[in-house]
Parts: structure tokens; C-alpha cells; sequence
């Protein structure tokens, strides 16, 4: 008599992805405006509201803190060391996401000092905020 043989497959769960018309985490993100001029005399004011606002109280802290430049028409050097502040003040597992116009100053500067390398650098805030 032929041997009849049965082929056994192990079939493990999949993961999908989140739908994404699903609400998202609220404290997945968090989003700071700023204003038109970043120089020294509001750049430790603006340090200050990134870190309150990425750790409301004894809340959770943000996995990802966007930054919104696309208003900003002047950033002088302290623009590049608030960002730069806040990556390093921030706990290490939350990401720091920049937008800025293409054609604008905040650009041209991040462009120029090479903090364009090592921060993620979005055109739009739905690009950010997708990602």
C-alpha cells in the first residue's frame, strides 16, 4: 500500500497596519506653531513651550513633536539651537519632525547649517504629520 502523506502548515497571525480613519494616539504628536521671527529674544520662551507642550503635567510624553516653521520669515542661528535643544532635551524615543516653506529663510538656514542632515525636514504639515 502507497504511504500517503499530508503536508502541515503553521499559519501565524498577521499585523495590519492601523486604518488610518481611525483616530490616532492622542499623544502620538504634538504640534507648535511659531511665530514669524525666531532670534534671542524669543527662542528660550519657544524652548520652554516645546518641552511644557511635549509633556502636558504628569501626562504622557509625545512620540513625535512636530515643529511648524511655515510661518517663520526670520531665523537667525537661535532657530537651529532650539531645534537642536529640544532633540537633546527630549527623551531619546521622541522624534523631532520640522516643516518649513521650500523657499523660505527657515529652509535656506537649516539648508545651510547642515540641520537639514540630521532632522527629518517636511515641506507641508500633513507630510509631517503622516509620517
Amino acid at each position: 500500500m502507497p504511504e500517503i502523506r499530508t503536508t502541515v502548515c503553521q499559519v501565524n497571525a498577521v499585523p495590519f497596519p492601523p486604518n488610518p480613519s481611525e483616530p490616532r494616539d492622542p499623544s502620538a504628536h504634538t504640534l507648535l506653531s511659531f511665530p514669524t521671527e525666531i532670534d534671542f529674544s524669543n527662542a528660550g520662551d519657544m524652548l520652554g513651550r516645546v518641552m511644557s507642550e511635549a509633556r502636558p503635567g504628569d501626562g504622557p510624553w509625545a512620540r513625535i513633536v512636530v515643529l511648524d516653521f511655515t510661518a517663520t520669515d526670520f531665523m537667525d542661528s537661535q532657530g537651529v539651537r532650539l531645534i537642536n535643544d529640544a532633540r537633546r532635551l527630549l527623551r531619546p524615543a521622541t522624534r523631532v519632525h520640522v516643516v518649513v516653506r521650500p523657499d523660505g529663510v527657515a529652509s535656506r538656514v537649516l539648508e545651510v547649517t547642515g540641520l537639514r542632515r540630521d532632522v527629518p525636514v517636511y515641506d507641508n504639515l500633513p507630510e509631517a504629520l503622516a509620517a
